[in-house]
């Protein structure tokens, strides 16, 4: 007979404890232990698996070069790859609010207008709720099968007689098996769900999307194991005031990672971005101090923003150092840098740092306009506006360069911009002769030199 036990579980790396811990020793994380309960029987013998295949040597693998399934969306499908991988298990994170079931709506929409199968299964919804979603952003399309359920192995019954090539399960945390008898969203529960859900996806060669929630933090819930299950993980992103979202790639095994597609939320679902640097320079204000356009590489795609800074007199013994859309360390280490080596006293001033179009950006080719902007506004001269800065800059003031700057000024000049400071070393790197003015700067005092 099977008797149960408590337990209690790290929710961040699923560390089991026989009592409550404050800290986790295994990921240091505070107050993430969670109670729950565990059958302990007779101990069986783990079950032997199929294996259909032999061994194959790599060179005699052939690939189908129409495996993947385009789904119509561009920005989608260049964030996957080029499409979606039959087998594959795909995790989609996000806010609440932020669009994650409308995105999938509207792929598996696209997919089954092609003519596949799909079945999009909602443990939060009704069928007559999913149904009014669907309609409100026109994804009516008749393959398209919903299903509303929490046991998995009711969902896994129905599908050898409907037999779709698409399945979408939202959400992964609100999923259970009768196997387990902790409660959904556990640590084993999710762990559990995740594991028969990527043996049905390499089994049968169906496409699985898991619409997964997010924690305060911005990390998806769940153990950390579920991230290392699937086959690709894309994040949701974006600001609730803003209309535009984000959908990044933090994993991909069949494509790019760190890649990033944009889109514009409208009243009738999502709309794809194609150029998304005009968009966040659109309404870019001109001669105005603390303004520059930096350009960012975002997977295989280079990005244009205008960075945005403010600075004043404090009136507080700790001047204040606010950033949104960028790292607040690597602003404060920057404001140092020009203290120091460019000569503009900041000690006593307020500075607050904004990416405009709500977008985040964290790569050091930004290091140049941070302090371009900050200087710009410190001494309230504009930057000229045909300008776009590209470098990074280290402790004892030195511009450095960066990856691909032959790509990000060809887009630089592709949206009209004529003047660009690189550092020195870059421009002896570059093959191309572009037609722009291309400015060198070896340190921080060479940049307010050619700026100021």
């Amino acid at each position: 007979m099977a008797r149960q036990k408590t337990i209690f579980v790290c929710q961040n790396c699923g560390y089991k404890a026989p009592k409550w811990l404050g800290r986790c020793p295994d990921c240091g994380s505070w107050n993430s232990f969670v109670e729950e309960l565990t059958e302990i029987g007779p101990r069986e013998r783990g079950k032997r698996q199929n294996l259909t295949d032999r061994p194959q040597r790599i060179d005699t693998i052939t690939l189908d070069k129409k495996a993947r399934n385009k789904t119509g969306l561009s920005e989608f499908d260049r964030i996957l790859g080029g499409g979606v991988v039959p087998g594959s298990l795909v995790l989609i994170g996000g806010d609440p609010g932020i669009g994650k079931s409308t995105l999938i709506l509207q792929v598996v929409h696209k997919l089954a207008q092609k003519g596949l199968k799909t079945l999009y299964i909602s443990s939060e919804e009704s069928i007559q709720q999913m149904k009014m979603r669907a309609q409100r952003i026109g994804a009516d399309a008749s393959e398209i099968y919903l299903l509303s359920g929490t046991c998995l192995e009711d969902v896994i019954e129905g599908l050898d007689e409907l037999a779709p090539q698409i399945i979408v399960v939202d959400s992964i945390q609100t999923i259970f098996t009768e196997s387990l008898s902790s409660a959904p969203g556990s640590i084993g529960q999710v762990r559990e769900v995740t594991t028969r859900l990527m043996n049905l996806a390499k089994s049968s060669g169906r496409a699985i999307f898991l619409i997964g929630h997010v924690t305060k933090d911005g990390a998806i819930a769940g153990p950390k194991v579920l991230e290392h299950l699937v086959d690709t993980v894309l994040y949701f992103e974006g600001d609730g005031s803003h209309m535009y979202r984000i959908l990044r790639s933090v994993k991909n095994r069949y494509g790019p990672t760190n890649e990033i597609g944009v889109f514009e939320m409208m009243d009738n679902g999502l709309k794809e971005v194609v150029n998304p640097s005009e968009i966040f320079l659109e309404e870019r204000p001109n001669d105005v101090s603390g303004s520059v356009v930096i350009s960012c590489l975002e997977g295989t795609r280079p990005l244009l923003v205008e960075m945005q800074a403010l600075v004043c007199s404090s009136s507080l013994a700790i001047p204040r150092r606010t950033t949104i859309g960028v790292d607040p360390n690597r602003v404060s280490l920057l404001v140092a840098v020009l203290s120091k080596r460019g000569g503009v006293n900041l000690s006593n001033k307020d500075i607050f740092i904004n990416m405009a179009g709500g977008i985040r950006v964290d790569e050091p080719a930004i290091d140049l306009g941070i302090i371009s902007t900050t200087a710009s506004s410190f001494l309230n001269k504009p930057i000229p506006r045909n300008t776009v800065t590209i470098g990074e800059v280290g402790l004892s003031g030195e511009v450095r360069g960066v990856s691909q700057t032959e790509l990000r000024l060809k887009e630089a000049l592709k949206l009209g911009f004529s003047r660009c400071l690189i550092s020195k070393k870059s421009i002896k790197a570059l093959k191309a002769k572009l037609d722009m003015e291309i400015i060198g700067v070896s340190s921080v005092m060479d940049l307010m030199e050619v700026l100021f």
